[in-house]
């Protein structure tokens, strides 16, 4: 193994909805939450384990927020072979913005991997 991550074709990545949710509790500088729907599926022969991810929210001002953590959800997803793992969370904003990003994982010999989250759109309007 060289240590390098690759990005994995056979991890899928589909942002399934985006719903803005005003009842969802957020700080008055982002006072707009956006619920997302993510779906990622393992389309190779590999079993992929989910060790973190990362997104980069553009807003409409320009600005740009980065997020990166451990795992997804809360969890360490293990994908197996034509499996799928969906969840959802949610960002909030000041305004509409930009998110994507993604997820970073590992095969069981160790290849760490990358799969690109789809960019969507949060829209006030």
């Amino acid at each position: 193994m060289d240590g390098a991550i690759h990005e994995h074709a056979g991890l899928v990545v589909t942002v399934d909805d985006v719903v803005l949710m005003p009842g969802l509790d957020a700080p008055a500088d982002k006072p707009f939450a956006f619920v997302y729907f993510i779906s990622i599926r393992n389309e190779s022969d590999v079993a992929v384990v989910i060790r973190g991810r990362k997104w980069v929210i553009l807003e409409h001002d320009g600005s740009t927020t980065v997020v990166e953590g451990d795992g997804v959800v809360g969890r360490n997803p293990r994908i197996d072979p034509g499996g799928c793992f969906s969840y959802n969370s949610y960002h909030v904003v000041a305004g509409s913005a930009r998110a994507s990003g993604a997820f970073f994982g590992e095969t069981a010999d160790g290849q760490r991997l990358f799969a690109r989250i789809p960019e969507f759109r949060m829209r006030l309007n």
